[in-house]
């Protein structure tokens, strides 16, 4: 019983700890590359200028204005994209032949760099947040249609016909063993889907946007105001991270009793 505390104690403290520790490996990195290697502070600047850049732009309420629009890109990009990819893998799982048919499609929508579209979307939906909404659902998609795909494909015919054997109807099949099994699937794209939307919003600010955080980076450049520009970066990192987060704790809700929530756990 103490063994299985302890085990608990540590694989908490230890993401905290390992966290702590590469923070700060990168911080010493960086004053030493700005300090001793004396590289240009408009190339790299240092650590202390980037912190209090970040305090400057935390503290201005109009970054908060921008902050919303790029929260409300990433969020409707990510809904988007999880609506259209559990339905699209529902049904490509559930009917081989089309998934077959359109699998060249699908790699071709892969490979294609997706800064590509930022114009054609800027033509069709305009400077607006809708453009960069579409962006982010576009990068989000194909992560979550993959999994929900994979995971429709991993249930056990040999369960579905237990079920079926013992009378179950379509609706008791599908809570039962269908959604049980392809949920912790669905969680899975989703995680990455989440990093990918905020890109998608943020590269769609950056190269068509007149708001968000993508055209703050963009003003910043445009300043030469390296400190601001790295400031802002960070403060990407973290609404990146925070949204990773809440994903990651839906999952725990969700599919608790799944083996990658369980060894997490430990």
């Amino acid at each position: 019983m103490t063994g299985a505390r302890s085990g608990r104690r540590r694989s908490e403290v230890l993401p905290v700890v390992g966290s702590a520790v590469l923070i700060a490996l990168l911080l010493g990195t960086w004053q030493f590359a700005v300090s001793v290697l004396e590289v240009s502070s408009f190339i790299l600047p240092a650590p202390a200028a980037v912190g209090r850049s970040l305090v400057d732009v935390v503290t201005s309420p109009g970054t908060w204005m921008h902050v919303r629009v790029t929260l409300v890109e990433v969020v409707g990009g990510f809904a988007v994209a999880l609506a259209a990819g559990i339905a699209t893998g529902v049904v490509l799982g559930r009917v081989p032949w089309l998934e077959r048919a359109t699998r060249p499609a699908l790699v071709a929508f892969q490979v294609v760099p997706k800064v590509a579209f930022v114009p054609v979307l800027v033509i069709w939906f305009g400077f607006g947040p809708t453009s960069k909404i579409v962006m982010a659902a576009i990068l989000a998609f194909l992560p979550i249609a993959l999994n929900v795909l994979l995971g429709v494909r991993s249930v056990d015919k040999g369960h579905r016909d237990v079920m079926r054997g013992l009378g179950a109807g379509r609706w008791a099949t599908f809570r039962d063993l269908e959604l049980p099994t392809t949920l912790p699937y669905v969680f899975t794209g989703a995680e990455v889907a989440i990093v990918f939307a905020v890109i998608g919003a943020v590269v769609g600010e950056y190269l068509g946007g007149n708001a968000g955080l993508g055209f703050v980076v963009v003003r910043s450049l445009n300043a030469l105001d390296a400190p601001r520009l790295f400031a802002v970066i960070v403060l990407l990192t973290l609404i990146g991270v925070v949204l990773h987060a809440a994903v990651a704790t839906a999952r725990c809700l969700a599919v608790p009793w799944h083996d990658g929530v369980v060894v997490g756990r430990r």
